[in-house]
């Protein structure tokens, strides 16, 4: 059973985002949260797998949320400390709902470690295959969309020197990179290149090791800065 957390301002929205989950099969709300504050205390709670993530609200701010929900940063606004950071051997993985797409709000939160994001007024289909996607461990990278979100965020973040450089990375490796951000999942990654998905599972394992790089959307964040994706 995957195990999530809905975040955000609109009742309204969370109540629609519960009955979607709930309805796929699989999927347990174990909580809801207005605001970033009180996302940080109950993700801390009941430990969910996912965390669906509002980031323009009132109540909190999400980019924050999402940087102490992950790990890797400041803890929520107006919190004590580093103790309000969600400490946790095996943080959830953070999917951003957005109205619109080209946002400040999203890029920061994709710093921040969201693995992830969908639009508001996404297909219910795509919204619960996307928190299956990061339940499972792989981040939802998907559609023209996120492409361009991804591209227009690291062409406005871009640095001179990105290490470390494509050349680690092997032909076959930097091929499966390439194919990764072009949004195909392990499985059509493996029937384009006519592979076991195992085995593409490996390079990937590869990849990440040797870029350093937390999870497959940040390796398609890497190969956008890397020039090795255009």
């Amino acid at each position: 059973m995957i195990r999530v957390v809905l975040v955000d301002d609109q009742a309204i929205v969370r109540t629609g985002f519960r009955v979607v989950l709930e309805t796929s099969g699989g999927i347990e709300v174990v909580g809801e949260a207005a605001g970033g504050r009180e996302a940080v205390d109950l993700v801390r709670r009941v430990r969910p797998d996912v965390v669906v993530m509002d980031v323009r609200m009132p109540a909190g701010d999400g980019i924050a949320a999402t940087r102490a929900i992950v790990g890797g940063g400041d803890p929520a606004p107006g919190s004590a400390g580093p103790e309000a950071r969600v400490e946790s051997p095996a943080p959830p993985a953070v999917l951003v709902a957005t109205t619109f797409d080209l946002d400040e709000y999203v890029f920061g939160a994709l710093e921040a470690g969201a693995s992830g994001f969908v639009l508001k007024d996404v297909e219910p289909d795509e919204f619960v295959a996307a928190v299956r996607s990061l339940a499972a461990g792989q981040a939802a990278i998907d559609g023209a969309t996120t492409r361009r979100v991804i591209a227009e965020f690291t062409r406005r973040r871009r640095t001179t020197a990105v290490e470390p450089s494509p050349d680690v990375l092997t032909e076959r490796e930097q091929q499966i990179v390439r194919l990764l951000g072009d949004g195909l999942s392990n499985d059509e990654i493996g029937d384009r290149l006519v592979v076991e998905t195992s085995t593409v599972k490996s390079h990937l394992t590869r990849v990440m090791t040797k870029l350093g790089t937390r999870d497959r959307l940040q390796t398609v964040v890497w190969a956008f800065r890397s020039g090795l994706l255009p």
